[in-house]
């Protein structure tokens, strides 16, 4: 009994969600290819355009700012072709947690779309949070002097006051979500393209007063404490430090994913607003980086304002006030990508029975999950005016993180999985390949597939699964590694060498495992080039930059994952579609068997019946 209790309840929680669309969407297909890419343009190119090249050129990188973006760039393209590939497999509202729920099963799907409303909620908390403090600052700070006097908050851990403005903010913007998505993505594309205009006013006004001297400084002319100068004043070591910060940048264009069953064409149309999106935004911070240092000396830089502060010394006050504004639409749209894909993943995982039923009600009137993003509005409003979230912004970036590292995985898992559960079928020269059973031979032969097997089977599809959990979790051990390098790179010595080699080799070791695995032949409008490579890199980075975050971030983020398994083994276990589903088909067996056996007994009764007169007939006779 109890090894039938701890198989049926892993079976129930690796119980995977099947692939093809069952039935057709509730939701209304209005989103363009040009909305989605606006969307993720406008999620992701928030006000870090305004602050980040500043705050990473002075304090981490120098010019070689321009860099540390790229390398960024490059990080998140990785990333963001696991989420094309995925979006042209599953078009779906849900991103990673559907990828997951898909490829993995039912409880690690759960703890990923938990993950997510996490980071949605924090991230739109915060960004309203940036917008009611930048428009007070802006008109000489009355809204937090009269509340802060009238309504203070003396806790810890909370805002000096409750912020009434991002508050009703935050409802407004969720009732435009609310009453549609083509409405709320056309108020969307007005704010990013006037995000992106303004950005293109400063890389254009910029270039007027740019000097080159500026990535050349010599080191006589550096304060102390700003590094040795030139390009690189801080080192590789800066670079890469200011690599870790810049992604952060990049994180939100997931939040096209969550809207792929609301897309006319998803299959094509969430690869290229992933890539696009992507490409736009990093030549965005690359020419807006490029043209600040070359504006000012980077230890000259202001860390929070940088681009006003820029102008304002050279004496162009019309673009200070340009810049200012664009903040502002900046900050409109990166709140409309954060709030927008918050209710989705409600939806999705409330459809799927495991949050509650109503969160997922779809509006008769604007096909839109109402309630759901009223619910999430009204909780997001009261983050923003009630916690101070300076302490919090941590924990978004884990949940966007790890679910990048399973969006990664999954693509592996999906690349090399069984094509179908046919027995057999002809390939080349009219061979039979098993394919639900492997041939018997060495172990070391089936895990480099020496064998020639070229069909996935079951067999070949584990040793995927295997090698992929096992990378994740060496990454973890190489991560510790690399943080030498990082944070002390003058000191390396030549031990930290070796176990750096020595690290490198399981990890190359199981993604050389996992290519030598045939691969599945399904056919896709976008799939990942240079697989599993890619998605290892991008698997690899992720937990890296995970590991670096602080130790209560860790702890905050393993209070709110104890709360979701709380609701996950009350409600989300006993009211999953799925299960619902396995029940029905197991009565309709039961049922079906039940027939059979009264159709035997009745025809054996028939002839029994029949029997009888002729024996009664002889005996009488």
């Amino acid at each position: 009994m109890p090894s039938w209790s701890v198989t049926n309840a892993f079976r129930v929680l690796t119980r995977k969600k099947p692939l093809e669309d069952s039935n057709e969407s509730k939701l209304a297909k209005v989103l363009s290819a040009f909305d989605l890419t606006a969307l993720g343009i406008g999620s992701t190119l928030g006000v870090g355009v305004y602050v980040l090249a500043g705050e990473v050129s002075k304090q981490y990188a120098g010019p070689a700012v321009v860099v540390s973006f790229l390398i960024a760039a490059i990080a998140s393209i990785f990333a963001g072709l696991c989420y094309a590939e995925f979006g042209a497999r599953v078009p779906k509202a849900g991103s990673a947690y559907i990828y997951s729920y898909v490829t993995i099963g039912e409880f690690i799907a759960f703890l990923i779309g938990w993950n997510l409303i996490l980071e949605y909620a924090i991230g739109s908390a915060s960004v309203v949070k940036g917008l009611s403090t930048y428009l007070d600052q802006l008109c000489g700070n009355p809204m937090s002097s009269f509340l802060g006097t009238h309504m203070p908050i003396n806790i810890d851990g909370m805002g000096a006051y409750p912020d009434l403005f991002a508050f009703v903010v935050t409802i407004l913007f969720s009732l435009g979500i609310a009453v549609g998505a083509k409405e709320s993505t056309r108020v969307n594309n007005v704010f990013t393209m006037l995000n992106l205009g303004v950005v293109l006013f400063v890389i254009i006004a910029g270039l007027f007063k740019v000097s080159s001297s500026n990535w050349s400084i010599p080191k006589s002319e550096v304060p102390e404490g700003y590094g040795h100068g030139g390009f690189m004043p801080y080192g590789v070591s800066g670079i890469i430090k200011g690599a870790a910060v810049c992604f952060y940048g990049f994180i939100g264009f997931d939040c096209i994913a969550t809207a792929g069953e609301e897309a006319k064409n998803p299959k094509k149309s969430i690869p290229f607003a992933v890539i696009v999106s992507l490409a736009m935004i990093f030549l965005a911070y690359f020419g807006v980086s490029t043209v600040l240092t070359m504006m000012l000396p980077y230890f000259d830089q202001d860390e929070k304002a940088p681009l006003p502060h820029v102008f304002r010394i050279n004496g162009w006050h019309v673009a200070e006030y340009v810049v200012s504004i664009g903040a502002m639409f900046g900050l409109c749209s990166s709140m409309m990508g954060a709030m927008f894909p918050l209710p989705r993943i409600v939806f999705a995982m409330s459809n799927d029975g495991l949050l509650f039923k109503f969160l997922g009600d779809i509006s008769e009137k604007y096909k839109t999950p109402f309630k759901g993003t009223m619910i999430t509005g009204l909780l997001t409003g009261i983050l923003a005016a009630v916690f101070n979230l300076s302490q919090l912004v941590n924990m978004m970036s884990i949940g966007t993180l790890l679910a990048y590292s399973m969006v990664a995985s999954c693509v592996l898992m999906l690349r090399y999985e069984v094509d179908d559960r046919r027995e057999s079928r002809i390939v080349g020269n009219g061979r039979v390949m098993v394919l639900e059973q492997d041939r018997p031979c060495a172990l070391w032969r089936r895990i480099f597939n020496l064998n020639g097997q070229t069909v996935p089977t079951k067999q070949t599809s584990r040793i995927v699964t295997y090698s992929v959990t096992l990378f994740s979790l060496w990454c973890m051990v190489f991560s510790q590694i690399l943080t030498k390098f990082e944070e002390d790179l003058a000191n390396v010595t030549s031990f930290d060498g070796i176990k750096l080699v020595l690290g490198t080799i399981p990890l190359v070791l199981l993604l050389l495992i996992v290519s030598r695995q045939p691969t599945s032949g399904v056919k896709l409008s976008f799939k990942v080039p240079l697989v599993p490579w890619l998605p290892g890199i991008s698997i690899l980075i992720n937990i890296y930059l995970m590991i670096k975050l602080d130790i209560l971030t860790w702890v905050r983020f393993s209070i709110w994952i104890a709360i979701g398994l709380a609701i996950f083994l009350s409600y989300g276990v006993r009211h999953s579609r799925l299960r619902q589903r396995e029940q029905r088909n197991n009565s309709i067996a039961m049922m079906r068997d039940c027939s059979n056996s009264a159709l035997l007994g009745g025809q054996e009764n028939s002839k029994y019946s029949n029997e009888v007169p002729l024996i009664l007939m002889h005996s009488t006779s």
